[in-house]
């Protein structure tokens, strides 16, 4: 952006020039007339002349403006024309002698050249002398009502009202703009919002207003009148539809009542579609386009306003960014908008107030998504704890806090590539008849003691789960996994009669075991290991219980090559 800025820096002194020798002089007078009227004739009839300074119209076919040349005497003698860009058909100036000699100058569009000097052109004057007594320009329908209000008489070739600081301060905007935009793209490589990319739209129709509507575009290209004079209204149109689509989506969900929020969308819509269409300035819609397009903005800054006044209400945070951007903007464009509709005039330089306040409103807002970034970079972490606390939970049986049958499930097959080839399933002995005599406390707390004996075992090597009710499992790895699972089972009811006191009798485990070697691993299901093993569990239950039965499978699938069973008893 600094070398951009130096660029525009080194090149627009020679657009822009120093002015304080400049001189402009206002039309003391103005007429309107059709397009089939003879100009000698209305010029000459006083009584169709306004001299008022005010009264201007767009919409007439023709407008006449005077500049008596008592306002240069003895001074600077004017030597262009220069007014604001907008479309017109023709416009022709007469330069009147005292004698009655009239020297005239027709000018088409084409002909019309922009300056780096603000949204103005030039066209050159016909000869003025002493004897000059009075300039007229003869405008053929005019579309904008500043085109009239603002015309000027300049006496050098490149002189508007713009000094070469006005110009500059335009080329810093542009430098400004073009960091958000950056910024705007980085943002959406990271964060994947919609509002990201909004306002970058919003930002790049801004550089582009800026630079057709103030001018700076002449810097660069040779860029005719026409083209300025629908692309600086355009680019406005669609910078405010696209910033109602910024603030429904950029607005916290609760920041706005659906209704507002749809409200917000059809005036994007509406901005798109009705100014925009009469930015165009149309033959067609020369008598009203100016008005209308100015007229249809007026609901639109109404609805704006009341958006963001209900957001602060509500204690939205981004409303506050949005409202530090956006209220100078509003500001400024309104005043633009009243000197668009002859409700009053004032000079060109007022629209540096627009661009000083978009300049502001990029900052502002480019602060607010930052903030807004973060703030979502915050959700989502605590959103992502909060889903991880959520599995782990999920995977935790609430009373003993050991892993239960989701967990297992979820995991069994990476729990395979990590060696774990041992299963157990070990069941209280008798359980029932202590929930019934001593009551379900004391079965939970006894539930519980057989927890802490299964965690006994410190390490990585083995894991130990509730399946549901007295029933639990534990798997393990390594070459002395068998004996370490039968010193849990055996470590239980020392446990139990620790921790539970008031018990009369001793709570033993019995336990089905499962051992795979690493080869049959892979063909193994958690459904048909935890089969096996309670058919162990079963069959250690029926040989007296408080025992383990063991089997080793060297191959899983079919009828296994080795199989060895036996029983271990306490």
């Amino acid at each position: 952006m600094m070398a951009f800025c130096a660029v525009l820096t080194c090149i627009s002194p020679a657009y822009a020039g120093e002015r304080h020798d400049n001189t402009n002089y206002a039309p003391n007078c103005s007429a309107v007339a059709s397009a089939t009227a003879d100009a000698v004739e209305v010029i000459a009839d006083p009584q169709l002349w306004n001299c008022s300074g005010a009264d201007y119209a767009s919409g007439q076919q023709v407008t006449y403006l005077r500049f008596d040349a008592s306002d240069w005497q003895g001074s600077l003698t004017p030597v262009n024309f220069f007014t604001r860009i907008s479309r017109f058909q023709s416009i022709t100036l007469y330069a009147y002698d005292a004698d009655g000699w009239v020297d005239s100058i027709a000018y088409r569009p084409e002909d019309a050249r922009p300056i780096a000097a603000g949204p103005v052109f030039t066209l050159e004057l016909p000869e003025i002398g002493p004897e000059t007594t009075e300039v007229i320009a003869r405008i053929e329908g005019p579309h904008s009502v500043t085109m009239l209000s603002e015309a000027r008489l300049s006496t050098t070739a490149d002189g508007a009202e713009w000094t070469q600081i006005d110009v500059m301060l335009l080329v810093l905007i542009v430098g400004i703009l073009i960091s958000p935009l950056i910024f705007d793209l980085s943002f959406y490589i990271v964060l994947r919002e919609r509002f990201v990319m909004i306002h970058a739209g919003m930002v790049a129709t801004m550089i582009g207003y800026v630079m057709f509507a103030g001018g700076v575009i002449t810097i660069f290209a040779d860029v005719s009148v026409t083209t300025m004079a629908i692309l600086g209204p355009f680019l406005w149109a669609v910078g405010v539809a696209l910033g109602a689509f910024f603030m429904v989506e950029f607005l916290e969900e609760d920041a706005i009542p659906p209704s507002m929020r749809n409200l917000m969308r059809w005036c994007g819509w509406w901005v798109l579609l009705v100014p925009g269409f009469f930015s165009l300035q149309l033959k067609a819609t020369q008598s009203f386009d100016d008005t209308a397009y100015f007229v249809a903005f007026i609901p639109v800054i109404a609805v704006y306003t009341a958006c963001l006044l209900i957001a602060l209400i509500r204690g939205s945070r981004s409303a506050k960014f949005l409202a530090g951007a956006w209220l100078p903007i509003i500001f400024a464009a309104t005043d633009r908008l009243l000197r668009g509709m002859d409700i009053y005039t004032g000079p060109s330089t007022l629209d540096q107030l627009l661009y000083l306040a978009l300049g502001a409103e990029v900052v502002i807002i480019a602060i607010g998504v930052a903030d807004r970034f973060l703030a979502m970079r915050v959700e989502r972490d605590r959103a992502i704890i909060q889903t991880d606390l959520l599995k782990k939970t999920a995977e935790r049986d609430p009373l003993t806090n050991l892993f239960n049958r989701r967990m297992i499930d979820r995991r069994f097959a990476k729990l395979k590539q990590d060696g774990f080839n041992t299963i157990a399933l070990i069941d209280l002995d008798r359980f029932k008849e202590i929930n019934d005599q001593f009551g379900h406390a004391t079965g939970d707390a006894a539930l519980k003691a057989t927890a802490d004996a299964l965690r006994s075992e410190p390490g990585r090597d083995m894991i130990a789960l509730r399946m549901g009710g007295e029933e639990f499992m534990l798997i393990a790895r390594g070459k002395d996994a068998r004996q370490r699972l039968e010193r849990i089972r055996q470590a239980i009811p020392a446990r139990i009669a620790h921790d539970v006191p008031g018990l009369d009798r001793t709570v033993t485990a019995s336990m089905g075991m499962i051992e795979i070697r690493p080869s049959g691993l892979e063909q193994a299901t958690l459904d048909d290991l935890y089969h096996r093993a309670d058919t162990l569990l079963y069959e250690a239950k029926q040989n007296g219980r408080n025992r383990t039965m063991h089997e080793r499978l060297t191959m899983f699938a079919g009828k296994p090559e080795e199989e060895e069973e036996d029983e271990e008893a306490a």
